[in-house]
């Protein structure tokens, strides 16, 4: 055991460990989550031409169907993992726990069928398009409703396309589930690039800002004149730049993690002084984002660093499944009480469904340099968590409870000056529209009501 008897050394230990704090901090302005960025720092618009190479606008049908094999080499991996020896706390403080994956792994080996949710998405139409050199699939379901407002609406990580698969019908078709038929929308849902079945970028730069630029370009290629658009985690990070970017047909931006943390909570956090003056939801905001930044961050720092020394997640089902589960506390909580048969919001096929999602098409490592790219090419950042970008366009806002902070209304109105919606929701977490699709499509009908 080492023990620091040094006066001098024990000081500049403890100005080392203030300034990994402070690094942390300002690192995550980047976040799995919100940052502060202008369309000008980085990223660029999509060319409409360029000389010695041909743009192909081309959109493409698109199916997937998983070999045999690599369901069967999946199945006999999961039972070659070899285990760790149990955490030694009765918690989760030490990471996923080795009862809920042992249990994971199971079902996932015996039960779980991958052949169930590839049909539900074959069912859907889905397409593949290149924009910026890059193949962008997307789901496209279009309303009965010819005066359906076309929304597109961004998935994060550790997701993907299959936490918005249950809002789509709600959405295109609003009368069966308790809406009117004049709240109907059209559903574009791409998969970023690198996640899912979208390529993997060859280049770099290919952080939110850039992601912003080329969902513009989507839009445009499918026709939408006028549309709004939906995100959180990274999907709010490309959503608010989206907005910031205003393109003439964004008509306005609807957001379940919004970048709303007042600067000065954002010091208090820094510096550990806790503001007295705080409403009793503001409280709880900053109890919760203290809880995330003393206790979440280890796997975005790692990916924001260095994501390609993460090969045991391209290697290992079991592996990567720890580490997309690992995500926050409360939807680990969420998602450990549904492998020891308590499902509610998420059950084990849904969660299943994304991380087998992320092994078929081996987009584990490609989809952490996400993270890599808005650290290390994003030049502008704020020292901030969740910072408001001063977004100008109409806003919408839903605060989930178990969400990574649930934002106040006094921060959200700050942020946002032309907040047309807010609610603070009474259940659901950081993947809402997965746990509470009906909550959540209601909430896009509302937030969108007065634009269209």
């Amino acid at each position: 055991m080492l023990v620091i008897s040094s006066p001098t050394v024990r000081s500049a230990l403890l100005g080392s460990l203030r300034a990994m704090r402070a690094f942390s901090l300002g690192l995550l302005a980047l976040p799995c989550f919100a940052q502060a960025v202008s369309s000008a720092d980085v990223g660029r618009p999509i060319s409409t031409s360029s000389e010695g190479s041909v743009r192909d606008d081309a959109i493409r049908p698109f199916t997937f169907h998983a070999s045999d094999e690599a369901l069967a080499d999946l199945r006999r991996r999961i039972a070659a993992t070899k285990w760790p020896s149990p955490e030694l706390v009765d918690d989760a403080s030490q990471g996923v726990q080795l009862t809920t994956t042992r249990e994971l792994a199971r079902y996932w080996q015996s039960d779980y069928n991958w052949r169930k949710v590839e049909k539900r998405l074959n069912a859907l139409p889905q397409f593949i398009t290149t924009i910026d050199g890059v193949d962008i699939h997307f789901i496209r379901v279009r309303s009965k409703n010819p005066n359906a407002l076309p929304v597109i609406i961004t998935h994060g990580w550790p997701g993907s396309i299959i936490e918005q698969m249950k809002i789509i019908d709600p959405l295109t078709n609003p009368t069966a589930h308790g809406g009117k038929a004049s709240d109907a929308f059209d559903v574009v849902i791409p998969s970023l690039p690198g996640h899912g079945f979208s390529g993997k970028p060859t280049d770099l730069g290919w952080n939110p800002v850039r992601v912003a630029h080329a969902w513009i370009e989507l839009m445009n290629r499918l026709g939408y004149s006028r549309y709004v658009a939906q995100g959180g985690d990274w999907g709010n990070a490309v959503t608010e730049q989206m907005a910031l970017i205003a393109p003439r047909g964004l008509l306005g931006i609807h957001t379940n993690m919004p970048g709303a943390v007042p600067a000065g909570i954002a010091q208090a956090l820094l510096s550990g002084e806790r503001p007295t003056n705080l409403s009793t939801d503001e409280n709880r905001a900053y109890d919760q984002l203290k809880f995330f930044y003393d206790n979440g961050l280890g796997y975005a720092q790692e990916m924001s660093h260095r994501p390609q020394t993460l090969y045991a997640m391209d290697d290992s089902p079991v592996g990567l499944a720890a580490w997309l589960l690992d995500h926050d506390a409360r939807s680990y909580a969420l998602i450990a009480r549904a492998f020891a048969g308590e499902e509610e919001g998420l059950t084990r096929d849904d969660i299943l469904d994304n991380i087998t999602l992320y092994w078929l098409t081996n987009t584990a490592v490609s989809a952490s340099r996400l993270y890599w790219e808005t650290a290390h090419n994003v030049p502008t950042r704020q020292i901030a968590f969740f910072a408001p970008t001063g977004v100008k366009i109409p806003v919408a806002v839903s605060a989930y409870p178990d969400e990574l902070y649930t934002a106040p209304r006094s921060w959200t109105e700050q942020a946002y000056p032309k907040l047309i919606h807010y609610n603070r929701m009474a259940k659901g977490g950081h993947f809402a529209a997965w746990e509470q699709p009906q909550s959540f499509s209601e909430e896009l009908r509302e937030s969108f009501r007065s634009l269209r």
